[in-house]
């Protein structure tokens, strides 16, 4: 994918230069403009499947997993084209390459684009995983193929390299991508009732690989705003 990074965190957006044929998957609302050689199909988020078993799929998906119902193809229709994207939160964009050794599980609201050379599957988490649901809720989406992709975060993005020897614990709301090496569980991060330190549920990480954290919490955000919104409720 080549693709430059412009404007300053914490709002910066992709610009993704392209040639005639040349196409790229992106979340459904991304884009911000093209340069009139572009022209976006929007799809089911369907995982392959058609019809009425895909409209289920992608909405049973949509419901349980907060993902889009929707996911767009771009295709450049001449050489030259520019389209530019953006996630909705404010922080960085990061790319990640896709290889034979290199693949990725991603959290909700993560994906930005990625080359037509790479796909995903959404798969479905273990019942206890899904139950506790912070990472992807039902559904998580895991990565195939060649290629790069672009994700988001909101705040800065860290690595945390693990390699066997000691597990990483990290709150489920800071968890943005982990490569597809690693085991996780979902697990009650303390207390009687598992919520007494503030901390609530946290992903349990062993094996080997690169786990992508960002910095800033959206929950604790929605949940700092929340008193002052206006109370929408009928009198």
């Amino acid at each position: 994918m080549n693709y430059q990074l412009k404007g300053n965190v914490p709002f910066p957006i992709a610009l993704l230069h392209l040639d005639r044929g040349d196409r790229a998957q992106l979340e459904a609302g991304a884009m911000i403009y093209h340069n009139g050689r572009v022209t976006l199909e929007g799809h089911m988020n369907s995982n392959g499947k058609t019809g009425l078993g895909g409209m289920l799929s992608a909405l049973g998906r949509s419901v349980t997993s907060g993902e889009s119902f929707f996911i767009t193809t771009a295709t450049a229709t001449s050489d030259g084209a520019e389209l530019a994207i953006a996630p909705g939160n404010p922080g960085v964009i990061q790319a990640l390459t896709l290889d034979g050794d290199h693949q990725w599980c991603l959290n909700t609201g993560a994906f930005l684009a990625m080359d037509s050379t790479a796909g995903y599957s959404m798969i479905r988490q273990k019942a206890g995983r899904a139950l506790f649901g912070g990472t992807g809720g039902f559904f998580i989406m895991a990565t195939t193929g060649t290629g790069t992709m672009l994700v988001s975060a909101y705040g800065d993005l860290l690595p945390v390299d693990l390699d066997g020897s000691t597990d990483y614990v990290i709150d489920n709301n800071h968890v943005v991508a982990w490569e597809s090496t690693l085991d996780y569980s979902i697990e009650i991060a303390s207390g009687t009732f598992g919520f007494t330190t503030g901390e609530g549920l946290v992903n349990h990480f062993t094996g080997r690989g690169r786990v992508y954290l960002q910095t800033r919490n959206v929950e604790a955000l929605a949940n700092l705003v929340k008193p002052y919104l206006p109370n929408k409720s009928s009198d």
